[in-house]
């Protein structure tokens, strides 16, 4: 510091500087400091300062714009999906009711399917009812001609002698002896 202040001294004993002299008012010197500060700082930073300031305001322009377009393009999008949903709301719906359409002719379906088998199967026990009568007719038809024709046999034995039996069965004989002249 003592080095400072002998410079200033020195600069007392040049003959130039006693015309321009030296303020030791810090106050005033300080003032005067600050607005050639200033002063120097305006005039070479004026440019910079606004280059600074040009520059941060093409890059806030940039981030607007850029906001704007992906802005843009995000309301795009978004419409493109909205438009999507609904498209796919509307294929939901047609295949809900298309489902349920479906579901409708496939019970339907399955209705004929049972009333045709139902009555395919009534037809089967019919038959088989008749079946079973026609069987039972005919089990009862040949137990009634057996027990006629044993009843027959019975009376025809106790009723015929031997001379009566013999003629019989010689005329039985007869008869199947002409049966086998015609067929020959």
């Amino acid at each position: 510091m003592k080095n400072v202040t002998d410079s200033f001294v020195f600069l007392g004993h040049w003959p130039s500087a006693e015309s321009f002299g030296v303020n030791t008012d810090i106050l005033a010197t300080n003032l005067i400091n600050l607005s050639v500060v200033i002063g120097v700082l305006l005039f070479f930073g004026k440019g910079v300062l606004s280059d600074l300031l040009d520059n941060r305001k093409q890059r806030i322009l940039n981030t607007i714009r850029n906001s704007e377009e992906l802005r843009g393009k995000a309301i795009e999008q978004l419409e493109k999906a909205r438009a999507r949903l609904r498209k796919i709301e509307i294929e939901a719906d047609q295949f809900r009711v298309n489902g349920y359409s479906e579901i409708e002719r496939e019970k339907m379906n399955l209705i004929n399917s049972t009333y045709k088998t139902l009555e395919q199967l009534e037809n089967y026990k019919n038959e088989t009812i008749h079946f079973e009568q026609q069987r039972t007719i005919n089990q009862v038809r040949q137990k009634v001609f057996q027990q006629a024709l044993q009843g027959a046999l019975g009376t025809l034995n106790s009723c015929l002698n031997n001379e009566l039996h013999l003629r019989t069965i010689n005329a039985n004989i007869g008869m199947f002896g002409a049966l086998n002249d015609i067929t020959d």
